[in-house]
């Protein structure tokens, strides 16, 4: 275990070098095992600096800080780019014997003036754990020494509150720099680095970045995903999303199963890469369920098509379609077939029953939320009619109740409904996704939940409710809820639709397939590398996640990828070390609080033009429409850059991976 040796910490300064202090010192879960057989000697980030071995060299870690700084830098004030490079040099001098100790006191002031007028977050933040040295441990500053010069490395890594929130990890304070200054491509370049699939995503995420973003403190958090969609779309319209094969070939092939966004995001890494890659699945698209679970008005299918299946292809990497892995399709035929490495992506497809009264199997009037979704794929998609009328009742509160509802209306059904068993604010649907619904006509009923279903001649003719009542809050703060007794009561229907959630389909994995399932029939995986208990076998998103987001498989995808690449040419898959500093942060919550002041003028945010509600109810042509370039310049301005850096000092150079 790493003990304290001395630090500052949240402007708290410890020195256990003397008796004890009476105060208890920070422990950061995650560092004592950071890196096998490499001591972590230090930590240094945005709250302060913590050393652990006695004979680290505290001039060097903040050397290495400060030139990491003057690389972030955006250059657009001052103090951040001409104070970050003046800091980096004056360190310097002082670590390589160059000056004496009276340039602490020039460094100290720099540093002040740094924090207190930089305009973003790496000028205010990287100079506070610098500034905690010198005040209270300034006779540690000493020059380096032979040996510290070749036993100490620090391993930096550069986020923000909004990246940290993504499940891929997108630098997203840069990608809306290069968007500030019009440099769409470079904006779209960055998330490219993640996955393909961007004007997707700038459609339908369900943004946790603006979660995290800031900004709200402010006004309302920066339209991250419009400014996203508007860089994806600048390419997109102009038809300049193109791809060509990596010059570097590998002989190495690997069977993706699954057309989904993870599937296709690890395809997608690794054709970059330069290894074959084969997909093989049940539809006859590519998208999974970005495309057959999300309706047209919401995410066109061209632009779906050209973040999937075209860059794929001109990745050179090939589909085989109508391929089901568990129905004529197994692990052992793609292994023994001459591929290298499977990536299992197959989804979780089926949706959720309520498990209520009189719910038979085949009934009709009844229907589960996906395979609704997936009709309405067909009828807008593919030509095949189905037409509804009539009321139509819809059970969930999710965004695939919203999809339904949504649906529904443009469909041709005189009334839709949507029950939810708690209150409009627990809804877990996208605010804006509500607020949609309500705009077309769909009525809600909240604390209401479905007990049984009303059947007559094998059809159902109504939908049976209890009322339900609030109770105590649960563990996560959100109020439990309870039936009102003799509130039972009927609500006529002519399709009643479950939209309660998915699950994963069994029989998909067989169990000589080598490949641990959980009670959930998810597959187990190592967490960091997303190795199943089979060699060679990788999974990933909702068949690993259960259901989750889009942005959650991309993720998965992207980690999959590079877990892939490093087992085909090193033979063992490792850790990168920023996805364990990502632990670290997050096991401590070290972006959860505000620890930085920041004044900024009122600026309010951008809002999408949209279809009229009576007119776009009556078909599935998108609703949402870019906001224009002006828009999105002025909305890239309400961005502070809230860059942190967090630097961990070990023995030994992290290299690329970690054992």
């Amino acid at each position: 275990m790493n003990n304290l040796i001395y630090g500052v910490w949240n402007d708290e300064a410890y020195d256990c070098r003397q008796t004890a202090t009476g105060k208890e010192p920070p422990r950061l879960r995650g560092l004592d095992d950071f890196a096998h057989n490499n001591k972590t000697r230090a930590f240094v980030a945005d709250r302060g600096f913590l050393v652990f071995e006695r004979d680290t060299s505290l001039i060097k870690a903040f050397c290495q800080y400060m030139t990491q700084a003057a690389k972030e830098s955006c250059g657009h004030c001052t103090p951040c780019r001409v104070g970050t490079q003046c800091l980096r040099d004056m360190l310097w001098q002082f670590a390589e014997g160059k000056a004496d100790t009276g340039i602490l006191d020039e460094i100290e002031k720099m540093a002040e003036q740094v924090a207190n007028t930089s305009l973003c977050g790496i000028g205010q933040s990287s100079p506070r754990a610098l500034l905690g040295a010198l005040r209270h441990f300034r006779s540690e500053f000493k020059p380096i020494s032979p040996a510290q010069a070749i036993f100490q490395h620090s391993f930096i890594y550069t986020t923000a509150p909004c990246v940290e929130a993504c499940p891929s990890k997108v630098d997203v304070p840069r990608y809306i720099d290069g968007v500030r200054d019009g440099k769409f491509d470079f904006a779209l370049g960055i998330v490219l680095e993640n996955y393909p699939m961007v004007g997707t995503c700038g459609r339908v995420c369900v943004r946790f970045c603006e979660s995290a973003c800031r900004r709200s403190m402010a006004e309302a958090p920066v339209g991250i995903r419009q400014i996203k969609r508007f860089a994806a779309d600048q390419a997109i319209t102009r038809d300049r999303l193109h791809f060509s094969p990596s010059p570097v070939q590998h002989d190495k092939r690997v069977a993706v199963i699954g057309a989904g966004p993870a599937g296709i995001t690890c395809a997608y890494r690794l054709l970059l890469e330069g290894f074959k890659v084969d997909i093989f699945d049940a539809q006859q698209a590519a998208g999974g369920m970005a495309s057959i679970g999300i309706p047209s008005y919401r995410l066109p299918k061209d632009v779906l098509k050209k973040e999937t299946e075209d860059v794929v292809r001109e990745l050179g990497g090939n589909f085989y379609y109508g391929k089901v892995l568990g129905d004529g399709l197994s692990v052992d035929d793609l292994l023994d077939n001459g591929y290298n490495a499977v990536f299992l992506a197959y989804g979780a497809s089926q949706g959720t029953r309520f498990g209520i009264k009189n719910e038979y199997p085949d009934l009709d009037g009844y229907i589960t939320g996906v395979d609704f979704l997936l009709k309405v794929y067909q009828c807008v998609e593919n030509a095949q009619p189905y037409k509804l009328s009539g009321d139509v009742v819809v059970v969930g509160g999710g965004n695939v109740a919203m999809d339904c509802v949504r649906s529904a209306r443009r469909l041709g059904a005189k009334n839709v409904h949507l029950v939810y068993r708690r209150t409009e604010e627990d809804m877990p649907a996208d605010h804006e996704e509500i607020v949609a619904a309500r705009n077309e006509g769909v009525i809600y009923h909240f604390l209401a939940a479905p007990t049984g279903l009303v059947v007559d001649n094998n059809c159902v003719k109504a939908l049976e409710l209890v009322k339900m009542k609030q109770t105590e809050r649960d563990a996560k703060g959100r109020r439990n809820v309870e039936p009102i007794e003799g509130s039972l009561h009927t609500m006529q229907s002519d399709l009643v639709i479950a939209a309660i959630g998915q699950q994963v389909e069994r029989n998909v994995v067989k169990p000589g397939d080598g490949i641990e399932l959980d009670r959930y029939n998810c597959i187990i995986v190592n967490p960091d590398t997303l190795e199943t208990t089979r060699k060679g076998v990788f999974a990933g998103g909702d068949c690993v996640l259960s259901p989750q987001t889009l942005v959650h498989a991309l993720g998965h995808g992207e980690r999959a990828a590079v877990s892939i690449a490093d087992y085909l040419l090193n033979g063992k898959a490792s850790v990168k070390p920023e996805y364990r500093l990502q632990d670290v942060l997050k096991k401590n919550a070290l972006l959860k609080d505000e620890c930085l002041k920041n004044s900024v003028v009122s600026i309010p945010r951008a809002v999408s033009p949209e279809i009229d509600p009576e007119k776009r109810s009556r078909n599935f042509d998108e609703v949402e429409h870019d906001i224009t370039k002006e828009a999105a310049y002025k909305e890239t301005e309400r961005c502070m850059r809230c860059y942190r850096l967090y630097s961990l000092v070990t023995e030994r150079e992290l290299a690329g991976t970690l054992a």
